[in-house]
């Protein structure tokens, strides 16, 4: 238990420090963030993502499933409809406000417009940390003390993890910008821009490590587990990066981010992992 925290705390710990680093572009860059920038921004994440949900947590759930002799599917499916379900009590409950909406979500509130719009990155940065999480806990139940260059499963595992968190830090950089841009066009300065893009980051580290430690005591639902944050990482993919990505009109450029995204996330599980 004590491994996995510690490898949980350096893994969301380190997709943080990207989203921070991101964020302060904002020092960096003109207050008027181009259009197309923003579409590449989100189009990688997005294409992350996905590859992220396939590669490191929908295909170990059946895997792991059907080694312990079980139909690889159901759980599968079974937790991804879960962590649907999760985002959909969550984007319900949690007021946000996505850019360029002109209407909030979620419960009413009297919270002003750049704090429900930090707290939308925030929201589907939870199903991140998560999955982050669920990765590292999973390699210490199969013993991965043995190293990144073990021989057998664990060490796959271990540096299966370790590749979910880097491609997920990754593009945790152009996300901190997504965030701290649009704040600093919305009128704050430019270090309250800053800390609001950081902050959004900030429950990577603690869904991550509070999964870890849930983990424990769940340990034969590990693959619902994992699908179930599957399912929460698509769903933020298709309500809101793929459209904020495209901005409402046909996007070659939003389009080629999902690609690009999708790759690099590709070649580190596979490479990595």
């Amino acid at each position: 238990m004590q491994q996995a925290l510690l490898w949980a705390a350096a893994g969301t710990g380190f997709t943080f420090s990207m989203t921070a680093l991101g964020a302060a572009m904002v020092f960096f860059m003109k207050k008027q963030s181009t259009a197309l920038m923003q579409r590449i921004f989100l189009g990688f994440a997005a294409g992350v993502m996905i590859a992220a949900s396939v590669w490191s947590l929908l295909i170990p759930a059946i895997e792991e499933t059907e080694q312990a002799g079980g139909v690889g599917w159901l759980p599968a499916s079974g937790g991804f409809l879960l962590g649907i379900l999760l985002m959909l009590l969550l984007d319900g409950l949690l007021p946000h406000l996505h850019n360029g909406a002109a209407r909030a979500e979620g419960l009413p509130s009297s919270f002003r417009r750049t704090t429900l719009l930090v707290l939308a990155v925030t929201l589907h940065n939870i199903p991140e940390g998560m999955a982050v999480g669920l990765s590292f806990a999973r390699a210490a139940q199969h013993g991965g003390s043995r190293g990144l260059g073990a021989a057998g499963g664990s060490g796959g595992m271990l540096a299966a993890a370790g590749a979910l968190a880097l491609g997920i830090g990754i593009q945790n950089f152009p996300e901190g910008a997504a965030v701290a841009l649009p704040l600093h066009q919305e009128g704050l300065s430019r270090m309250k821009s800053f800390v609001y893009g950081a902050l959004s980051g900030i429950v990577e580290p603690l869904f991550g490590v509070a999964v870890v430690l849930v983990s424990a005591q769940l340990t034969p639902f590990m693959p619902w587990l994992l699908s179930a944050a599957a399912g929460a990482m698509l769903y933020v993919v298709v309500e809101e990066l793929i459209p904020e990505a495209h901005l409402g009109e046909h996007s070659h450029s939003g389009t080629l981010g999902v690609m690009a995204g999708f790759l690099v996330m590709m070649i580190l599980d596979v490479a990595l992992g």
